[in-house]
């Protein structure tokens, strides 16, 4: 009987322990907290497409303690971020603004100054969108009763006239020239007299009395003036003279310190040399046109002969001047007489003949601003451009008296064009 009573507690403690041991083996949902899957979504990684996100639950861990599973997924490594595709604006290359339309400044033409028509002289030409605008400043011997300086407008009228007084009325030839001076001031010359400065009210500022002068002075800027002797000069004379303000000789020049040689020393006509034009350089140096040796010198300030210009091409020369350019402007006698600019090789450039013998001797050629060339004549004063078209020609009505060599101490000899 025990035998059998210990066979049955046996068996039912097997039992219990079965279920025990079932009860143990209840899934974690049970008893536990809910197993739960983290899926971490790659930055970058479509959210609708689970076939991309490809869990893969490698390692599963079961906490005992509390009977719970816990479930790390294993993410699939990031991929490479997808970038957005990348729209190319077109380079637009920079422009510089739209340019406004240029507006001409409007200025009011200066109304021309009105002055008295004479009727010896008569306007030939004037052509005003060739001519250079101004007044033409001129030495007017055409009636020996009345020398005068006169400024006419670009019409030919007279806006202002000085005559010479008369008890020098006879001091005009050979070579009344004038100039007009920084102060409005004009200086001029009579031949065999003197210099004088004359005010625009007409009197008589300055003067340097000499018998030996003619053709040529300048003002120079330190306040001196320089003058020419030419006419009938002989070999013992200064033929450039510089005097001050106070009339004190300051430096004179004698050809015959350079030219008491062949060819020179046997050359005679109306003089020696017959010097007829002087002008001071940039340069301190001075220019001098020697006519009857047919060609200018340049002298340094001791008076040394440092260039000869024009020798071969020049023939009795009057007013050379030395341009902006480096070449030279004068007016040259021969057949016929002209206008002639020559380069510093001694090479004729340009030059302007003057056909019409009545307007013989030609003395005066000067160039203006915009090229053209003022030409001064014995009959008459014509501007010329640079291809020579005559733009305007002021000129004496009658020359029916300018016959020969009666013609030299006749009419005009120098002019010059006054630009405001």
């Amino acid at each position: 009987m025990k035998k059998l009573l210990l066979i049955i507690s046996l068996i039912f403690l097997t039992g219990a322990g079965c279920e025990i041991k079932q009860q143990a083996e209840q899934p974690a949902q049970e008893t536990g907290a809910p197993i739960t899957n983290e899926i971490t979504q790659p930055v970058g990684e479509a959210t609708n497409t689970s076939e991309e996100a490809n869990i893969s639950i490698t390692n599963v861990e079961t906490n005992v303690n509390t009977n719970a599973a816990v479930i790390t997924p294993t993410p699939k490594p990031a991929a490479t971020p997808q970038t957005a595709p990348t729209t190319t604006t077109p380079e637009t290359k920079a422009t510089a603004p739209e340019a406004k339309p240029v507006v001409p400044e409007i200025t009011e033409e200066k109304p021309m100054t009105r002055g008295t028509f004479d009727p010896d002289f008569v306007l030939e030409v004037y052509d005003k969108n060739k001519a250079v605008d101004g007044t033409t400043l001129l030495a007017d011997n055409h009636n020996t009763d009345k020398p005068r300086i006169i400024e006419v407008n670009m019409l030919g009228e007279i806006i202002w006239e000085y005559d010479i007084p008369q008890d020098l009325k006879k001091y005009t030839n050979p070579g009344l020239d004038i100039e007009l001076l920084s102060n409005n001031n004009i200086l001029f010359v009579l031949p065999g007299n003197g210099v004088y400065e004359i005010n625009r009210n007409k009197a008589i500022v300055w003067s340097y009395k000499t018998t030996k002068i003619s053709h040529d002075a300048d003002r120079l800027s330190n306040g001196n003036t320089l003058f020419v002797f030419g006419n009938n000069d002989l070999m013992s004379d200064a033929q450039v003279t510089e005097v001050n303000p106070q009339g004190q000789i300051v430096w004179s020049w004698y050809a015959k310190d350079y030219f008491n040689k062949e060819p020179y020393a046997s050359a005679k006509d109306q003089g020696w040399t017959h010097t007829n034009a002087v002008s001071r350089l940039s340069n301190g140096d001075t220019l001098i046109s020697t006519r009857n040796f047919n060609m200018v010198v340049e002298v340094n300030q001791t008076g040394e002969v440092v260039k000869i210009i024009g020798e071969g091409i020049m023939v009795e020369q009057h007013d050379p001047v030395l341009l902006a350019n480096g070449n030279f402007l004068f007016a040259n006698h021969g057949t016929p007489e002209k206008a002639v600019e020559i380069n510093s090789a001694g090479n004729i450039v340009w030059e302007f003949a003057i056909s019409d013998s009545k307007q013989w001797p030609v003395r005066d050629a000067n160039r203006l601003a915009n090229g053209n060339t003022l030409i001064t004549t014995t009959t008459k004063i014509v501007e010329v451009s640079k291809d020579k078209e005559i733009v305007w020609s002021f000129a004496i009505k009658d020359t029916s008296k300018f016959i020969g060599q009666a013609s030299a101490g006749l009419g005009f000899y120098k002019a010059e064009r006054i630009v405001e």
